[in-house]
């Protein structure tokens, strides 16, 4: 039910009412007494809210609601107002026709994987503790929680002193992102600032395809530099002052460097680019890796000496103020950081290239295939990591080979430090697949 970043999918097909309902239910049964909910701007969160709601409350939890705002400030708010869990009732970077549940809990972590089991097997088994009509529980409504989540980032984040920003919040819920920088001393413009779920504006999901209107903005005026934000504001995204849209890796990179220091681990997923871990290298740090997906970098990010979390898709993550991703915080410490130590597109240069090639082959048989080339390469290479997928790691490169989690389709990933190298990288992992492919299909025939 849970995929790596909640429940979501098609509003009428796999996301109902009936659903909401059910896992406010399942959240209350299991234990949980007061639950903070929110929800991003996509035009069906209302209802599903109000049926979260109504089975928490059937449950006899009560209800902290929130309203429309972005899924870290939700997040935040459990702790804030003394709750047990929060929900936030949003799809993410999905389109307008999406929407799903992300669950949460007191330190800002998204539910583990036993926690999200057991809401799984009461809602498969209907298994639920139904109150009594005189123990049913209250709801009640907080207006405050932008307020403290805005505090808590002005109190993380040093003063800028010049330093111009365009934020482009995308029609979403992250309208927060702006505020703070203005109350951080920068002066900010917004793009698609007005609340819409139908994201008229552009896909919900920023990436440097449906960035560029942002991107033209920037370069034809005098801004330092561009964020944006998905549809709950957890992700965020960046351009530099010419308009060039940072890959996720430079950014992961840049935050990286910034907080970690000799002795230091910083959470990544298998993905991430070999560039990280030789950025930290340099300052005595080291990578530590986790599959792919938010969640499981927030659980890593959450042991000690673990100072910094990110996903290159957007996912930041500073586990000393929360382990909820956190879109305007990103935003606060970027302009904070370029305010310190120069120009984005400076910072970036810095950092050098590595080639990187994706593809994908696509099969029925994605999870026989992937055990196949698993069992493949662990009798020839001596670094073989199998967290997600198959990571393998040589001299030069590293390649990775891992079912899709929503298609018939096999990714495989390869990098290495020049073009002649990932090169061969890349043909050895997409051989090993077409290989193990092939006989999976043979023996299912």
């Amino acid at each position: 039910m849970f995929g790596t970043s909640g429940i979501r999918g098609t509003v009428g097909e796999r996301v109902t009412g009936e659903l909401a309902v059910a896992v406010g239910r399942a959240v209350a049964s299991d234990g949980h007494e007061r639950v903070v909910v929110g929800r991003d701007t996509r035009e069906t969160g209302s209802l599903l809210l109000d049926g979260v709601s109504t089975g928490l409350r059937e449950c006899g939890a009560d209800v902290v609601d929130v309203g429309v705002e972005a899924t870290p400030t939700v997040a935040r708010a459990v702790g804030d107002f003394g709750a047990d869990a929060g929900v936030v009732v949003t799809a993410s970077h999905n389109p307008p026709e999406d929407n799903g549940f992300k669950l949460w809990t007191p330190s800002g972590q998204a539910f583990d994987e036993p926690q999200r089991e057991a809401v799984s097997r009461r809602i498969r088994e209907d298994d639920y503790d139904l109150a009594s009509w005189r123990e049913t529980g209250d709801r009640s409504e907080r207006t405050d929680a932008a307020e403290r989540h805005a505090a808590a980032i002005l109190d993380a984040t040093p003063p800028v002193s010049d330093v111009s920003v365009a934020v482009d919040v995308g029609n979403g819920a992250g309208q927060l992102t702006a505020r703070v920088l203005e109350d951080l001393g920068c002066s900010v413009s917004t793009l698609n600032a007005q609340p819409d779920g139908r994201f008229p504006a552009r896909p919900s999901e920023p990436t440097e395809e449906t960035l560029e209107t942002l991107s033209a903005y920037v370069a034809s005026t005098d801004h330092d530099l561009g964020v944006a934000h998905d549809g709950d504001a957890d992700r965020m995204m960046a351009l530099d002052e010419d308009g060039v849209f940072l890959e996720g890796d430079e950014l992961l990179a840049l935050f990286a460097r910034d907080v970690a220091g000799d002795g230091d681990e910083v959470a990544v997923p298998l993905n991430t680019s070999m560039l990280v871990q030789d950025v930290l290298a340099d300052v005595g740090a080291s990578t530590v890796r986790t599959p792919v997906g938010d969640v499981f970098v927030a659980e890593r990010a959450s042991e000690p000496g673990v100072v910094f979390g990110g996903e290159p898709s957007g996912a930041w993550i500073w586990p000393e103020e929360t382990l909820c991703p956190d879109g305007p915080l990103a935003a606060a410490r970027l302009a904070a950081l370029v305010d310190e130590r120069g120009p984005l597109s400076s910072l970036r240069a810095d950092l050098g290239r590595y080639p990187l090639r994706r593809d994908s082959v696509e099969t029925d048989e994605k999870a026989a295939v992937v055990d196949r080339v698993e069992s493949t390469v662990a009798a020839e290479y001596d670094d073989v990591q199998g967290l997600d997928g198959v990571r393998v790691t040589v001299d030069d490169g590293w390649f990775l080979v891992r079912a899709s989690g929503t298609q018939p389709l096999v990714r495989v990933t390869a990098q290495a430090r020049d073009d002649e190298a990932v090169d061969a990288r890349f043909s050895e992992a997409r051989e090993l697949v077409e290989a193990a492919r092939e006989n999976v299909e043979r023996r299912t025939d």
